[in-house]
């Protein structure tokens, strides 16, 4: 069964687009049944609509706070009968009303480093780069993560992937070693949710 999964994004979609890729060359047994962003306008919705993948828009502003957004948010995923929803360059932490409109449905997270190390609240972009050179760090990377209510970062590791951090490294060189990888592993994760029979067929 080729598994459906929402991909929620803010901003420009290069990790969706690995997504997309990874889907329409059947390297991996999924398809995107919605990409679902908290920003209108942004290059993953672009993306998104050329690869003809439906999408929607849940700005908090449009509705009375960030629960009545997630709410709606939820509720569009569970009509399109996502089975995995995938946070790739998502900048909202998720309501605890958005896991009980989709209970028991698995949500993954992508982070541009190696957790538990350079995570929490405000860890995002440059500044989980720049914290990892301030760090004296030797190396960096990727971490998916199971995403659950009321925690930032803290979920359960589904799959690392780890880049040197060079002589010289600004936040710019480190974090474009790091994304490279993140387009990897942000595939293998959602692989990982494949049911069995799906693999064993491929």
């Amino acid at each position: 069964m080729t598994l459906p999964i929402a991909v929620l994004v803010s901003g420009r979609g290069s990790n969706l687009q690995a997504i997309l890729d990874a889907c329409a060359s059947a390297e991996l047994d999924a398809r995107v049944a919605i990409v679902v962003s908290n920003h209108a306008g942004v290059p993953a919705l672009q993306r998104a609509a050329l690869a003809g993948v439906p999408s929607a828009v849940f700005t908090v502003r449009a509705y009375a706070d960030r629960d009545a957004a997630h709410t709606a948010m939820a509720a569009t995923i569970a009509g399109i009968g996502a089975e995995l929803v995938v946070l790739a360059g998502f900048d909202h932490i998720l309501a605890p009303v958005f896991f009980v409109r989709l209970r028991g449905v698995p949500v993954i997270n992508l982070h541009p480093a190696l957790l538990p190390l350079f995570g929490g609240r405000g860890m995002h972009g440059d500044k989980v780069h720049q914290a990892v050179l301030s760090s004296g760090a030797t190396e960096s990377g990727c971490t998916v993560h199971r995403v659950h209510p009321e925690t930032v970062d803290l979920g359960e590791v589904v799959v690392q992937r780890r880049v040197p951090v060079l002589p010289g490294d600004d936040a710019a060189t480190l974090a474009a070693r790091v994304l490279d990888e993140e387009h990897i592993a942000i595939v293998e994760a959602i692989r990982r949710f494949v049911p069995a029979e799906a693999v064993t067929r491929v």
